[in-house]
């Protein structure tokens, strides 16, 4: 188990939009910046925008960073949006 400090760097809830944007440091090694936003369509529809940003932070992340491979990267990614849509559709 680790622990990390989230900092918000936006926050916005009103009636039709959401949207939070953090940034942590994961694994004293890569600076992750995420924003997560929410805008009302209609009554039983919602626009979901994620935006994520990995930066390395010192020469161990940053050389990471360029031996991952995009599709990895876009797999990650996907398998994230999946889960959102999957949590969703419970409700």
């Amino acid at each position: 188990m680790e622990t990390y400090i989230v900092e918000t760097l936006a926050y916005e809830d009103v009636e039709d939009k959401k949207l939070k944007q953090i940034s942590f440091v994961l694994g004293k090694a890569f600076e992750i910046n995420l924003t997560f936003t929410l805008i009302k369509i209609d009554n039983s529809h919602t626009k979901f925008i994620y935006k994520g940003q990995n930066k390395g932070v010192n020469f161990v992340g940053r050389a990471m960073l360029k031996l991952g491979s995009q599709k990895s990267n876009e797999d990650v990614v996907k398998k994230f949006m999946e889960k959102v849509e999957e949590e969703a559709l419970k409700i």
